[in-house]
């Protein structure tokens, strides 16, 4: 019998050197979703007496990268390309990734451009609704590749046989890995009723699979409700977006009526969201005080804080897990630092850092990071993440099998007991 071949993590890494891609790596994105802990347009931006200052000037004497011989090289380039390239050109591609790539050199994962086009895209998402295949997304921090966290049932994405954990290699024959997970993103959606290529890795596979979908009209429900025996009540938040706050009062009063006695928040493979619904949702569960605060490079800070007046009145387990990030993780740190609840599963993600979206006066727009969040108690989580105050893996083999879910079954014994 032939040996299976083991695709390593190392292989999909050397796969990514070879291909010229191994840039910044990290996540939290949906596919059709931003995923930022803030996402707002700042006033909008345009040239400087300052900046164009910098164009008579040198490096040494403004500390700044464009000046005319960068201005100089880029001319050059472009017409070595008008005179020797083989193909035809997009001007419009070339000018794009020429922005594209000089906010990659911040070497950050988060900051990245926008096109006019995909800006409108990116805000038209966060409404619950896109064009894509049904699944959440992040970056692989181990390949740079675009890691399934969360298939959405009746989706096309489970209908084609995609699997949380796959990890994305290519996308129509094009290798991604070491791209931005916008660029990923962007690959992946596309028109209603057109097809996706996905180069997909998985564990325990010989080679890679070549699995594609059809893209579709997806309507995201961010949260989902269930009641089980003894007044325990269910409730998965799977992103905030700005259709999720009104989602979980919606369920959260559904569940009351009903008679919940306790309460399982499901945050896992949840990659965050926007900032200020996380913090609505706070006040449905919290009492009065400090819910998050930010700090920028200044030391200027900022705080969230909610009322207290819905403080939540019964036991609760939170549910969380290494794709638990961002704005997931704020819901979990205050819970934690509360004492509101038990969080079980295994550490978050760890990104602790906050994104904003500046307007640009032709409709484009740059997203940057720009301050860290901490918890009430002051604790910085990035590259740290949550401990849960029980760990425990989920058995991924037994819920492939029969969709059992032993963390699920081990957060209903503790509010039983």
């Amino acid at each position: 019998m032939e040996k299976e071949k083991e695709v390593t993590q190392e292989q999909l890494l050397n796969a990514a050197r070879k291909s010229g891609f191994a840039g910044g790596i990290t996540t939290g994105l949906v596919i059709g979703a931003i995923i930022i802990c803030t996402s707002y347009i700042a006033s909008q931006l345009t040239p400087s007496k300052a900046s164009t200052a910098v164009l008579n000037a040198t490096k040494e004497e403004t500390g700044q990268v464009i000046d005319n011989d960068v201005l100089k090289k880029l001319k050059l380039l472009e017409e070595s390309i008008d005179e020797y390239y083989l193909e035809d050109v997009e001007n419009e591609q070339m000018e794009n990734s020429l922005y594209k790539g000089f906010v990659a050199g911040l070497g950050d994962p988060y900051s990245t451009y926008y096109s006019k086009e995909e800006l409108e895209e990116v805000y038209d998402s966060t409404e619950g609704i896109y064009y894509g295949i049904g699944a959440y997304i992040s970056l692989d921090e181990a390949t740079g590749g675009g890691k399934i966290t969360k298939v959405m049932p009746n989706t096309p994405a489970e209908e084609a046989g995609v699997h949380d954990n796959d990890i994305i290699v290519a996308v129509d024959g094009e290798n991604v890995l070491g791209m931005t997970l916008s660029e990923i993103v962007s690959k992946v959606k596309g028109p209603e009723k057109t097809q996706v290529m996905l180069t997909l890795y998985r564990e325990g596979e010989a080679d890679y699979l070549e699995i594609p979908v059809t893209r579709m009209k997806i309507e995201s429900p961010t949260v989902t409700y269930e009641m089980y025996e003894d007044g325990i009540a269910y409730i998965q938040i799977t992103e905030f977006d700005s259709v999720t706050t009104d989602q979980f009062r919606e369920k959260l009063n559904q569940a009351k009526s009903e008679g919940m006695k306790s309460l399982i928040l499901d945050l896992r493979d949840n990659p965050g969201g926007n900032l200020s619904d996380v913090v609505d949702i706070s006040e449905e569960l919290l009492p009065k005080g400090l819910v998050v605060y930010t700090e920028d490079r200044d030391g200027k800070r900022k705080e969230y804080s909610c009322d207290g007046e819905n403080e939540i009145q019964v036991p609760m387990v939170v549910l969380v897990n290494g794709n638990s990030a961002s704005a997931a993780e704020i819901l979990a740190g205050a819970i934690k630092d509360y004492d509101k609840g038990t969080i079980l599963g295994t550490t978050t993600f760890g990104k602790g850092i906050v994104q904003r979206i500046f307007g640009l006066s032709d409709g484009s727009a740059i997203k940057l990071t720009v301050s860290h969040y901490y918890t009430p108690n002051g604790n910085d989580i990035h590259g740290v993440g949550i401990e849960p105050d029980e760990t425990l893996e989920l058995d991924y083999e037994k819920y492939l099998e029969d969709k059992s879910d032993n963390q699920l079954e081990r957060a209903k014994q503790i509010l039983k007991r």
